[in-house]
């Protein structure tokens, strides 16, 4: 069984088992990125790959997870500029393209944001096999999503996933392992 780190506010929302990510071959979604370009899940077969699902408006699990995935690049050194480092947004109504950008510009710049209809998001998560849900909240709404950064290898199969908080000295040698 695979726990896919999904984290809500709700203790009785947790799956129960996990379902492997299908290969990128295999996925048919097309998103926009921060800068305005088109990607689909074929533009990162060749290169390893480590996907996050977020939000920009995310209090606490996203920015956390980025400031990770920044610190995970760091520590790979050049290595890193080998890997596709992805943020897919569960929240398209509020993350643009020029928000993404701003959002992201606190983390590593090597990090894509994406983002696109409610429609493409769906699709995007369902080959992951991630979740994620609108949760009205006073007079806004937040995001429950999974949590899990996924790691892909170049050839597009699904290689592992690291959990939200999981420590470094675990993180970074399984972010090797799709590298190699």
């Amino acid at each position: 069984m695979l726990g896919l780190g999904w984290w809500r506010s709700r203790p009785e929302a947790q799956p129960s088992a996990g379902v492997l990510p299908v290969p990128f071959g295999e996925m048919a979604f097309t998103l926009t990125d921060h800068r305005g370009n088109q990607v689909r899940p074929t533009d990162w077969l060749g290169q390893p790959t480590m996907v996050f699902f977020g939000f920009t408006w995310c209090p606490d699990v996203c920015p956390t997870t980025l400031s990770d995935i920044s610190i995970w690049l760091e520590d790979l050194g050049a290595d890193a500029d080998r890997l596709n480092a992805v943020m897919i947004s569960v929240d398209p109504e509020r993350d643009t393209p020029d928000v993404l950008a701003d959002y992201l510009s606190n983390f590593d710049p090597r990090i894509v944001g994406l983002t696109g209809s409610l429609a493409e998001v769906q699709r995007a998560a369902s080959g992951f096999r991630a979740r994620f849900e609108k949760v009205p909240q006073d007079a806004d709404y937040t995001m429950d999503h999974t949590a899990g950064v996924f790691l892909f290898r170049a050839d597009g199969h699904f290689g592992g996933i690291i959990d939200y908080h999981e420590d470094r000295r675990f993180a970074v040698p399984k972010i090797r392992r799709v590298l190699d």
